[in-house]
């Protein structure tokens, strides 16, 4: 009876007196021609297309019968299975590794906006409670810095090589990241979390403007028609908040700015550069935290701290340390994160999980926080937010 095989392997050990022989003729086809080789022994051909043969019993006699008797059955070697009965093919490596590799993004991707939208909720409720940004933002980057000080003397993670021309190159980038944090926390300081994402979701818009007029790169068609929608649908939010307010769209734009020359400046200056994306992050904070310092003593200062955090203290309790600490080690945790994880994705797979971030974190604010919304600002919003997805498939 004839038996079928999809990608079996036949292997046959072919001894000096089955060279150079016509092709064998087997019940159920023709293998195919063994070739002439120099190393006669032990030869093996391996066939891995779908195949029909008989049993190996009656293929080693069909074998015999066509070499003319020649002794040959205890040289022949036919293993397969029959397909009804075949033990399940076992995934390659290859296989494996890239089901690994989607499980590990996923579980970046899930990490990444669940840590985002906690960072969103504890940094809203300490600046309703707290109203210094400055201080806010400070406590942010120095979290994030002690954090990874402990990792690196601890050796939970490798500490980076690092030199001056490292920290030269690093310095424009972390001046940029200091003016776009610190200006996205002064816009929810005013206004609601959802409006300043909003906003900051026409940061693709401010990047085309800028790689434009001031790197005189230019883009396709179609990635200046997804900016129709982002720009439209960020105006139409804008118009129709109900809670609007100057300084938080002001601070919303500025951050857009900001993070749009960082990342000019990270591209141009980190090239060559062998530092992992979480360290690369870690060594962001830290002299960010030197930049934002000074400035934050100088606007805002010990004294108003002291004051303000006296009256949080009498109105929230003791609680108000605790939404502190969390806002300021979620912010180092989820943007370490999305740092980690741009080792592993493309650009474009990072800009559809951005995208996705900020809906998770505009819906979950405006369930949590009870932020009043109306239709024709929610429409704004989604028409903003479909613009940046089309941006991001259109840039590639």
């Amino acid at each position: 009876m004839i038996s079928s095989f999809k990608q079996s392997t036949l292997a046959l050990k072919v001894p000096d007196f089955l060279l150079s022989r016509s092709p064998v003729q087997a019940q159920a086809g023709h293998l195919p021609f063994l070739p002439q080789i120099n190393n006669r022994r032990n030869f093996i051909v391996s066939l891995s297309k779908p195949l029909h043969v008989v049993s190996p019993e009656a293929f080693s006699t069909s074998l015999k019968k066509s070499l003319k008797h020649e002794k040959v059955q205890s040289l022949i070697s036919c293993k397969a299975y029959e397909a009804d009965k075949s033990e399940p093919i076992s995934e390659s490596p290859s296989v494996k590794s890239e089901a690994a590799r989607r499980l590990k993004i996923g579980i970046y991707f899930a990490t990444w906006w669940a840590l985002n939208v906690i960072f969103n909720i504890y940094n809203k409720k300490v600046l309703n409670a707290f109203p210094f940004p400055w201080l806010t933002s400070t406590l942010s980057l120095a979290a994030g810095s002690l954090i990874m000080f402990i990792s690196w003397a601890l050796r939970i993670a490798e500490a980076p090589k690092t030199d001056l021309d490292f920290w030269k190159t690093l310095f424009p980038v972390a001046v940029a990241h200091t003016i776009g944090h610190v200006a996205a926390t002064v816009s929810m300081s005013k206004v609601a979390v959802s409006f300043t994402h909003i906003i900051k979701s026409g940061e693709p818009a401010f990047s085309v403007l800028v790689s434009r007029f001031l790197l005189g790169e230019t883009f396709s068609p179609s990635v200046y028609l997804s900016l129709v929608p982002i720009i439209g649908g960020c105006g139409l939010a804008a118009l129709t908040e109900l809670n609007f307010n100057m300084t938080g769209f002001m601070g919303a734009m500025i951050s857009n700015l900001a993070f749009v020359f960082r990342n000019i400046f990270s591209k141009k200056g980190m090239k060559g550069k062998s530092v992992s994306g979480m360290n690369y992050y870690a060594c962001l904070s830290m002299l960010s935290l030197l930049i934002l310092t000074p400035f934050a003593i100088a606007v805002e200062g010990p004294q108003m701290w002291a004051l303000g955090f006296k009256e949080s203290l009498s109105q929230i309790g003791p609680q108000i340390i605790w939404w502190m600490a969390a806002q300021s080690v979620f912010y180092h945790l989820y943007n370490q994160v999305s740092y980690m994880s741009l080792d592993e994705i493309s650009p474009l797979t990072f800009s559809i999980g951005n995208t996705m971030k900020r809906i998770s974190v505009i819906v979950s604010s405006i369930i949590i926080f009870h932020t009043p919304v109306r239709p024709i600002n929610a429409l704004g919003a989604a028409i903003a937010i479909l613009g940046t997805f089309l941006y991001s498939q259109a840039k590639q």
